[in-house]
């Protein structure tokens, strides 16, 4: 696994992250300059910028690389990529000084083994639907730091919804993993206490904005609260 050693154009890079004590938390599809310092200010562990010009979440111009590059070194800068091609997203992690890459489509384990040997810390994620075919992803194994399984919809990511978890109690792969879809302030006191293999972290998104790529602080900062207040009662 890379864990993001030494990435070309990277202007900070955090520590490795080691097994969570707590539920690490990236908060996805940022685009919105007035909001960045509010939503980075909180402290989350990672900070995703989607690079796919379908989404309604697409940086494009919309967001001056200098101000992802000025982000706190403790934050992971992630790029979410669908189906690019190994050079341009190098290209684009050069140019925001990006740390990690979530690869959000059919990207194949040879993908995740260029942009692993290029030091970059590979998060791939995969739809779920009514099943999970675990053996699918051994492939990938031997190049990801994380998956991120999320509600299969009619778009590659952000539909909205949650799936159901009860599905990873089967897992049983190194790769520790991120849950996302339609998680919500609602969720939190079932995240934090949630007890299935190699669960490592939550994606947020769509639920905490005003508009698409606009993040509320307070409705981030009141998930963050509740997910480490009780990741610090179960430690004590």
């Amino acid at each position: 696994m890379a864990l993001a050693a030494g990435v070309p154009g990277a202007t900070s890079q955090p520590d490795a992250p080691a097994a969570p004590a707590r539920l690490l938390v990236k908060v996805c599809g940022m685009r919105d300059a007035a909001a960045l310092p509010g939503i980075a200010g909180l402290g989350p562990d990672f900070l995703g910028f989607i690079f796919a010009p379908k989404s309604p979440r697409f940086v494009g111009e919309m967001l001056a690389p200098e101000l992802v590059r000025a982000l706190p070194p403790t934050i992971w800068k992630v790029g979410v990529f669908v189906n690019e091609t190994t050079e341009n997203i190098l290209a684009t992690v050069q140019r925001f000084g990006l740390a990690a890459v979530q690869l959000h489509g059919h990207e194949t384990p040879v993908q995740c083994e260029e942009l692993n040997e290029a030091g970059l810390l590979v998060m791939k994620a995969f739809s779920v639907g009514e099943q999970v075919d675990f053996a699918a992803l051994l492939p990938y194994v031997p190049y990801c730091d994380f998956f991120l399984f999320d509600t299969k919809g009619a778009a590659p990511g952000g539909n909205g919804a949650i799936f159901n978890w009860n599905l990873l109690k089967a897992y049983n792969l190194p790769v520790p993993y991120f849950l996302a879809g339609g998680l919500g302030v609602e969720h939190a006191a079932e995240l934090a206490s949630l007890h299935l293999p190699g669960l490592a972290g939550v994606d947020l998104n769509s639920r905490f904005e005003t508009a698409p790529g606009v993040k509320d602080a307070a409705r981030v900062g009141e998930m963050l609260k509740a997910l480490r207040s009780k990741g610090d009662d179960e430690s004590k």
